[in-house]
């Protein structure tokens, strides 16, 4: 198998330019590889005359404005595409309804089905593009037989084939990933740009949630969702304090409490159940978050759907490690059995299954299954 499509022929490729150095630099690397590249800033922020706070953030004008000066340097036309409501309905509508319905959901990989490759990929191939590219650290492997396989980038430290696993091969097909066989530094990325003339060699990287520009998730959530005074309880039931909203927890998280009466054991507790219906936040021992396996729905396959059990490993977070499980899909649903019990898996969450380097597919998962007296998190 050979990565691709940079060894192929030249490609009419449309470059989604967030305006920062990673997709500046995979522009610039298409470009130089010979294809007809077109650059493209999604504006998807419904008040885009916000600037990035710090590190914060994206989608601004002053993004807008260095994907376009990006673009210049590299010598390729540029665009800007409006896809704030498409963004809005899919993405951030999505993330308030996931935090409502007591789940944890992971707004990078909605975006990338929906948005980047998806709207964008349609619109892209309706006016003859043949590939999108990105800023991504993966790869897009092709077989003797033609087919895609997505696998992790040749840099484990930087690999993001995570967020990517809700493509289809479809999907892959299309997909232009320059800097997945990268081994570098982010430092020597930065690097590169600073020798390419790309102003955003220095610029800072964002994170978090980028329609969240402050960071703060639990007050993005309030204002939409209102507050809502609930119960904080023990695995037994007994009230030990308030909250002004369960959505503005997750499964596993230790901060942020406010209990006031200390464990019997002295030990922290942990968040372990959020149950919307009746606003009730359960809290509970580390152990109780241990997960022995899982069901996962709406799964998405980067390929042909497995047949049969199967041994794989599976990431459960963007920034994870690597778990044995064992999985089947019966039925539409994707059952998992973990070889050693994960602790804070939530509902919402998606799991990727990978076979060694290859990205077998994602699913949702729906519920969990404890090691511990605690009930299972739905």
């Amino acid at each position: 198998m050979t990565d691709t499509p940079q060894r192929t022929r030249p490609l009419r490729v449309l470059a989604a330019m967030s305006g920062g150095v990673d997709s500046a630099v995979a522009a610039a690397r298409a470009a130089e590889a010979g294809h007809d590249v077109t650059g493209v800033h999604l504006a998807l922020s419904a008040n885009p005359q916000s600037f990035r706070t710090g590190a914060r953030g994206c989608c601004t004008i002053e993004d807008s404005r260095d994907a376009r000066r990006a673009a210049d340097v590299i010598g390729i036309p540029f665009y800007v595409w409006d896809l704030a409501d498409r963004f809005r309905e899919d993405v951030v509508e999505d993330f308030v309804a996931e935090y409502e319905a007591g789940r944890t959901p992971n707004p990078c990989l909605r975006c990338n089905e929906k948005i980047k490759f998806a709207a964008l990929l349609d619109k892209a191939l309706a006016l003859g593009f043949d590939a999108v590219c990105t800023g991504h650290y993966a790869k897009v492997v092709v077989g003797d037989d033609g087919t895609r396989e997505l696998h992790r980038a040749s840099d484990m430290a930087k690999d993001q084939s995570y967020v990517l696993g809700v493509l289809d091969e479809k999907q892959l097909a299309h997909a232009l990933f320059p800097l997945g066989d990268t081994v570098t530094t982010k430092d020597e990325i930065r690097a590169e740009a600073e020798r390419r003339g790309l102003a955003v060699a220095k610029k800072p990287d964002s994170h978090d949630i980028c329609f969240i520009a402050d960071g703060d998730t639990q007050g993005f959530l309030a204002q939409r969702l209102g507050r809502a005074e609930g119960d904080i309880v023990d695995e037994s039931g007994a009230r030990l304090g308030t909250h002004e909203g369960a959505y503005g927890f997750t499964i596993g998280q230790r901060k942020g409490l406010r209990i006031g009466t200390p464990a019997p054991d002295g030990k922290p507790r942990y968040v372990l159940d959020i149950s919307p219906v009746n606003n009730t936040v359960t809290v509970g021992p580390a152990a109780a978050l241990d997960v022995t396996g899982l069901t996962a729905i709406k799964p998405r396959w980067c390929g042909a759907a497995p047949t049969g059990p199967g041994v794989y490993t599976a990431q459960l977070r963007a920034h994870g490690g690597e778990t044995e499980v064992s999985a089947e899909l019966t039925d539409g649903a994707l059952h998992v059995t973990f070889t050693e019990p994960v602790r804070g898996v939530a509902p919402g969450q998606a799991i990727v299954l990978y076979d060694d380097t290859r990205v077998v597919g994602s699913a949702t998962i729906a519920t969990t299954r404890r090691a511990a007296s605690a009930a299972p998190a739905v």
